[in-house]
């Protein structure tokens, strides 16, 4: 068994996402992660990306949506080797309904919709959704 370094934390810090048009891609994620408790914020002198934290304290994640002038390509590929998906908590089911319900007119696609929610397996529910450049969000309710 591999032994963690003393001090060891692990827990995720940030994630980056790369859009080929923030105007465009930022309202849907906005409307998604201020219905799951994350806070957006904008940095100052930089208008290639926002910031949204949740948590607080040293345990605060965030998550940054950056139009890159290095990318290369218009859509993600999650069968592709590379990231497949983000996984995200949701206090409850009806949360899943509401975000289920509302996430088209927000621009999310639904995914698996004929399974929901139980589209991970009959002991996991979450709501799954990509957005237009097909980056996939499963959204899990309960622990």
């Amino acid at each position: 068994m591999t032994v963690p370094f003393p001090g060891a934390r692990g827990a995720l810090h940030h994630l980056e996402l790369w859009t080929g048009d923030l105007a465009a891609a930022a309202p849907a994620w906005d409307w998604l992660l201020t219905r799951l408790g994350w806070r957006g914020e904008r940095v100052e002198g930089w208008d290639r990306g926002l910031i949204w934290r949740h948590g607080d304290g040293a345990a605060q994640v965030y998550l940054v949506l950056e139009q890159s002038p290095d990318l290369t390509g218009d859509r993600a590929e999650r069968t592709a080797p590379d990231m497949n998906h983000l996984a995200l908590r949701a206090d409850s089911v009806p949360l899943l309904d509401r975000l289920r319900a509302e996430g088209p007119v927000h621009g999310w696609t639904e995914l698996f919709a004929e399974a929901y929610p139980h589209a991970g397996g009959p002991d996991h529910t979450a709501w799954f959704a990509e957005t237009a450049e097909g980056i996939e969000v499963e959204v899990v309710a309960g622990p």
